[in-house]
């Protein structure tokens, strides 16, 4: 198979006036630049690869926006008569990153030489995942693969607006408790430290609460070092016993859901992603049993994705789905009603998207609510904690016409 990496490479040369040019070029090899740029009659004088720093080949990497893009132009293409070699060489042609352009110019070659699409697309398993796969299969086999990445392509939207909002639900309350955590650190470390020695010519007793502080600034100083790195240890065994372990993820999530107002809009969201995901592929035409393994993993939460394997069981027993869904105890009425609806009139997918809509909407209203909510409270806290160690350290000057 011929090289279908791409570079960026940076060259300078002069033109046919004799001026001094230089500038930068995506393209396989350093021979294809410098065909490309005599072809322009540019003189070329030196052609060398660019490389990245470590940060920007982060940054190169395909994330799932990249991938609700690259659906979404392949949806409205497909729709506008484009054929489909000529989109994914376009695509691969105008992404800006490069393992873009090499995936695409990938499934390119593979479209190329007579295989499918969905076969082609398995071969990148880190970057389209298999309901993904699965979905373009069935478009290939229906006929209608138009109409497949159109349902892709809002489903991803979709998935992808939900994962934003929750993001930001948790980052902003995060981001301040850091800066409140890393601002009294400061003060602890180096500010009250200059208290401390003015206070010990006092002579007198002070005030408990600015001996906790002092005490407390002590320990930090002494100590602080191997606190972090213990918190540091602790993080990092937590982090590698999540990835490892199904049975700490499973505890970790059931805990999560039982949290006020977040364990909330967690829950709502796993319904989402479910009901999104089932209606996207029932729709499609995946069959029942397997639309509900691939809602499974897309519900993002070990209590629902147990739920859910639970009704695949049970619905392969000949069980109706609502009937299987009441049983797991997780679904909210709602739902299950609605579901049941939908078995009675033979419009399932309807029903699912009606209820992902709703859930949609409801976890929006619920990250509203709680950004408003936080921002007085984060702003209570840090006035405490920051006003608590002021307070602390002019308590004794408060009185110290008594000490005197």
């Amino acid at each position: 198979m011929p090289n279908t990496a791409i570079y960026t490479f940076k060259w300078s040369g002069a033109d046919h006036k004799g001026n001094n040019i230089k500038g930068e070029m995506s393209a396989v090899s350093i021979n294809e630049v410098q065909n490309r740029l005599r072809r322009r009659g540019i003189s070329v004088q030196k052609v060398k690869k660019k490389t990245a720093s470590l940060l920007n080949q982060q940054r190169e990497k395909l994330d799932a926006a990249d991938i609700c893009v690259i659906t979404r132009q392949i949806a409205t293409m497909l729709n506008a008569g484009v054929s489909l070699i000529q989109i994914i060489d376009m695509l691969a042609q105008g992404h800006n990153k490069q393992q873009g352009r090499e995936v695409l110019r990938d499934i390119a070659n593979e479209v190329k030489a007579g295989n499918p699409l969905s076969t082609a697309l398995r071969k990148h398993p880190n970057i389209f995942a298999d309901l993904y796969c699965d979905l373009v299969r069935t478009g290939e086999q229906s006929g209608a693969l138009e109409t497949i990445f159109e349902r892709i392509a809002l489903y991803k939207e979709k998935a992808e607006a939900l994962k934003s909002k929750i993001k930001k639900a948790m980052f902003y309350p995060f981001a301040v408790l850091v800066v409140a955590f890393i601002v009294t650190t400061i003060l602890l470390i180096f500010v009250v430290p200059q208290f401390a020695d003015i206070f010990s010519s006092f002579g007198a007793e002070l005030p408990v609460f600015t001996q906790m502080v002092l005490s407390l600034s002590g320990i930090i100083q002494t100590y602080g070092v191997f606190l972090c790195a213990g918190l540091i240890v602790i993080s990092w065994l937590v982090t590698k016993t999540h990835k490892k372990s199904q049975k700490f993820r499973a505890t970790v999530d059931a805990n999560v859901l039982k949290l006020p107002i977040v364990g909330d809009i967690l829950k709502k969201a796993a319904i989402a992603r479910f009901t999104r995901t089932l209606a996207t592929t029932f729709a499609a035409g995946v069959p029942l049993i397997t639309a509900l393994e691939s809602a499974a993993d897309a519900s993002g939460n070990a209590v629902y994705r147990n739920a859910i394997m639970f009704m695949r069981q049970e619905v392969a027993g000949g069980i109706q789905m609502f009937s299987a869904m009441r049983s797991t105890g997780v679904f909210p009425d709602m739902v299950i009603q609605m579901i049941a609806i939908g078995e009675e009139s033979g419009s399932v997918d309807v029903m699912l998207s009606k209820v992902a809509t709703i859930y949609e909407a409801q976890v929006d209203d619920l990250v509203a609510g709680l950004t408003s909510l936080l921002e007085p409270l984060i702003m209570a806290v840090l006035g405490v904690v920051i006003g608590g160690l002021i307070v602390a350290m002019y308590l004794p000057i408060f009185h110290m016409g008594n000490v005197v």
